[in-house]
């Protein structure tokens, strides 16, 4: 079940083509966005995590204080899923394209 809204997910062309070439990264990219909206930041560091866990915590009261931003590899790329402070839009992107 998810902890959030994600607004509208979209994704970077370097992800999107991606996906396009490899069917099994689109599977990957489609359980990391599950993983995110679980809460499971993946493998971002204790503040990032520790500002996730604070900014679900400040919308539980009705309050969006700030964006929520996990990192996942898949097959030896990183790649960033970042949903917006209001959440109205969830990025799936790769680091370069930040």
């Amino acid at each position: 079940m998810p902890l959030f809204q994600t607004g509208q997910v979209v994704t970077t062309c370097g992800i999107a083509q991606a996906m396009r070439d490899d069917y099994s990264f689109l599977l990957s990219v489609r359980e990391c966005l599950d993983r995110h909206c679980r809460g499971d930041w993946g493998d971002v560091g204790d503040d990032s995590r520790k500002m996730n866990d604070e900014a679900l915590e400040a919308e539980r009261r009705g309050q969006f204080s700030d964006s929520l931003f996990s990192l996942y590899s898949i097959g030896g790329r990183e790649i960033y899923i970042i949903t917006e402070c209001d959440r109205s839009v969830t990025t799936v992107l790769f680091p370069e394209e930040y």
